[in-house]
Parts: structure tokens; C-alpha cells; sequence
């Protein structure tokens, strides 16, 4: 017969066991894996058709940088690197302890940024994901032929609609203010998603986590979900724009510098 001890530390493997064995999976869809590169900054995809900007390439190059600069001036610009790149580590942190939850695999991260990282993705699982039904790709690559490129956290069935999720975590709760390229990315995501796979994404579901555990969740959905795909693709112009003018601004430097080789040589 089992001790008292026995029965509990048993109840609590079986919630273990419950808690890491990820989410159900579905094969509706079969996504394809571009090569994803690193640049200087900017990242780009490339499905075998010529590389793509990232989405996060994309509007980050076309963001409004005045309350960054204003917040780097504020805090100082070391300190305002400090937590940037402590964010960035806890991010990636949470991100795994959360990929690994949905696909049933085990994983652990016992430094610093993992114990700190590890309950902000446990509360995104007991409440973000409980609606989740079943899940069709985590981590998954997607791209617009000729357009963009990029990979969304989790596609997925939620409440009844397919979507994209997107995971944040964020030093302090957002406003809905703030958050204008987070709602852009998955609107991206959901038009290359439809494009592609012939889907019919129906919402884009952000959840978002703070360090002392508050859970914020955005969505959009219907009309709001079309106008944020079109806001999108201004910025898309814009990034193509700019772009173009850098290539167009590097051929004149460079004819340039071609006539003042010429001119040496006729001397």
C-alpha cells in the first residue's frame, strides 16, 4: 500500500506528465523550411526563389525610432543595451520553454534567465494556451512569394478559428497603443500563411508576459485583422522604397568613384 508521501509524489509525476506532453498535433498543413540568414542587422529567407526580407526586418526599418531614442537618452545608452539584450535572452528563454511544452519535448534552462523566464511561460500555458484545440506547426517558417518572409510562433486552432499566436514578454503590461508592429506581424504571417497553404487564418492572438507574471492577450480578428494586412503592406512599400534608394544611392558613389579613378589615371 502506498504512504501518503508515495500518493503525492505520484499525483505530482502524473501532472508532470500532463504539463510536458504538449499539445495535440494536426498534419493539415505540411510546411515547407526556407534558409534563413543573418546580415548585419537585418535577416532575409530564401525558399529557392531569391532571398526575402524578414517581417521583423521589414518594420523595423520602417519604425518610428523617436521613443527609442528618447528612452536610450533617458536611461543612458549602456543601460538602455543591458536591458535590451537581458530582454532578448529572457525572450528566446521563454520561447523555448514554450516550443518545447507545445511539441511534447523536454527542456530545461537552470541559469538566471531560464528560472526567470520558465513561470512566464507556464502562465502563458495554464491561460494563453487553454483554448488552444490543436496546433498545425510551432516555430513555423512562412513566406510571400516575392514579397517577405518570416516565423510565427504557433499556428494553431483557437476556440474554434485558425490563427496565428504570437509570444511576447515585455519588462512591464503593454498598451494596445504600443503594440502596432506586433499586430503587424501577424497579419503578415496570416496573409503568407493563406497565400501558401490555401488557409483561412481567421484570427491573430499576441500573448504577452511580464517578469511578475501578468498576462495580457490581444487580438485581431475580422475587419480588424484586414486592416491591420493592409497597414502591413504600406510598410512594405516603404521598406521596398527605401530600399531602392539605398541600391540607387550606392550606384552613384560607386560611378563616383569611377570617374575620380579615371580622372587619376589621365594625370
Amino acid at each position: 500500500m502506498m504512504s501518503d508521501k508515495d500518493l503525492k509524489e505520484y499525483s505530482d509525476n502524473i501532472e508532470l506528465m500532463k504539463k510536458n506532453s504538449g499539445l495535440k498535433k494536426s498534419n493539415k498543413y505540411r510546411y515547407m523550411s526556407g534558409q534563413r540568414y543573418e546580415h548585419h542587422g537585418s535577416r532575409t529567407y530564401d525558399f529557392g526563389a531569391g532571398k526575402l526580407p524578414s517581417v521583423t526586418t521589414v518594420l523595423g526599418l520602417t519604425k518610428d525610432q523617436s521613443f527609442i531614442k528618447e528612452w536610450q537618452k533617458k536611461v543612458g545608452h549602456a543601460k538602455a543595451e543591458q536591458i535590451k539584450n537581458h530582454s532578448s535572452k529572457r525572450g528566446t528563454s521563454m520561447h523555448q520553454f514554450l516550443e518545447s511544452y507545445i511539441t511534447g519535448v523536454g527542456y530545461d534552462d537552470l541559469s538566471p534567465i531560464g528560472t526567470e523566464a520558465k513561470p512566464m511561460s507556464q502562465k502563458i500555458i495554464e491561460v494563453g494556451l487553454l483554448p488552444v484545440e490543436e496546433y498545425y506547426g510551432s516555430e513555423v517558417t512562412l513566406h510571400y512569394p516575392g514579397l517577405y518572409a518570416g516565423a510565427t510562433d504557433l499556428v494553431c486552432l483557437h476556440n474554434g478559428m485558425e490563427t496565428i499566436v504570437d509570444f511576447k514578454q515585455s519588462n512591464r503590461p503593454k498598451k494596445e497603443e504600443w503594440i502596432e508592429d506586433y499586430y503587424l506581424q501577424i497579419a503578415a504571417y496570416a496573409m503568407a500563411h493563406d497565400y501558401v497553404y490555401g488557409s483561412k487564418i481567421e484570427q491573430g492572438v499576441i500573448m504577452v508576459c511580464t517578469p511578475d507574471l501578468y498576462y495580457q492577450e490581444f487580438k485581431a480578428q475580422g475587419a480588424s485583422l484586414r486592416s491591420w494586412k493592409h497597414k502591413f503592406l504600406k510598410r512594405l512599400d516603404m521598406y521596398n522604397e527605401i530600399k531602392f534608394s539605398e541600391k540607387e544611392q550606392a550606384k552613384v558613389e560607386m560611378k563616383a568613384e569611377d570617374f575620380n579613378v579615371s580622372e587619376d589615371k589621365k594625370q
